[in-house]
């Protein structure tokens, strides 16, 4: 009798060791799978994700992917550049400059006289001319008078056309699509992130894109194929 209780007694043990056992792999597993939510989450609390704040990517594929872009900023001024910080990028906007045969350094330049006239408020990030030259006027972290609502959380471009019809030529296209996915690289947009004047107030802006819905959603492809090619 003495011998069966003791086998008895064994099996208990051994069993109560593999079930503690698999409760400690259990508590593990779970551990684990807490500290990697925890870190995922610091990731992207620092990268900005769950931020309001302006955060931009950078590195060697940033700059690898660059367009060739002429930085030739506005003077700080209350009508064209107010010096008022951006939010998180959400968006880029494209607009046509409505002034057909003009040249990216033509908008630029008017931009840039408004702190002289005060004739309106006025301005861009960018603008892109009728030879696809790209200018810079005011910094992605700075906010733009271009897309009334959407100026604290958009990039705007404005883009160059020969003629009245607004529709671009292949010269500025080509960098539009450039620019647009080098954005979308640097603020982790899609293609469809990508909107028109058009879209945040109805204005007939850029007049060929609202007016020819097809070339426009051919343009957002276009976008989304040039993005692939960032590797």
């Amino acid at each position: 009798m003495r011998k069966k209780k003791q086998r008895s007694c064994k099996r208990i043990s051994k069993s109560r060791k593999k079930r503690i056992y698999q409760r400690n792999m259990r508590i593990g597993i779970v551990i684990l799978l807490l500290l990697t939510v925890v870190a995922v989450m610091v990731k992207l609390v620092k990268s900005g994700t769950f931020s309001d704040q302006y955060t931009e990517n950078e590195g060697d594929v940033i700059e690898r992917y660059r367009p060739e872009i002429e930085v030739n900023l506005l003077t700080t001024n209350p009508y064209s550049r107010p010096g008022i910080e951006t939010g998180k990028i959400t968006g880029v906007v494209v607009h046509y400059t409505a002034n057909p045969g003009a040249t990216a350094m033509n908008n630029r330049d008017y931009f840039e006289s408004l702190k002289d006239t005060h004739e309106t408020k006025v301005s861009s990030n960018f603008v892109i001319g009728l030879e696809g030259e790209i200018v810079q006027c005011v910094p992605t972290w700075e906010v733009a008078y271009a897309s009334n609502g959407r100026n604290n959380d958009t990039v705007s471009i404005e883009c160059c056309h020969p003629d009245e019809t607004g529709k671009f030529n292949d010269k500025t296209y080509e960098s539009m699509v450039e620019l647009c996915a080098w954005l979308c690289l640097k603020f982790d947009l899609k293609e469809t992130d990508v909107i028109r004047h058009y879209d945040v107030t109805g204005k007939n802006c850029p007049k060929y894109f609202v007016e020819n819905e097809e070339a426009w959603e051919q343009f957002r492809s276009d976008i989304g194929e040039e993005l692939k090619t960032y590797k």
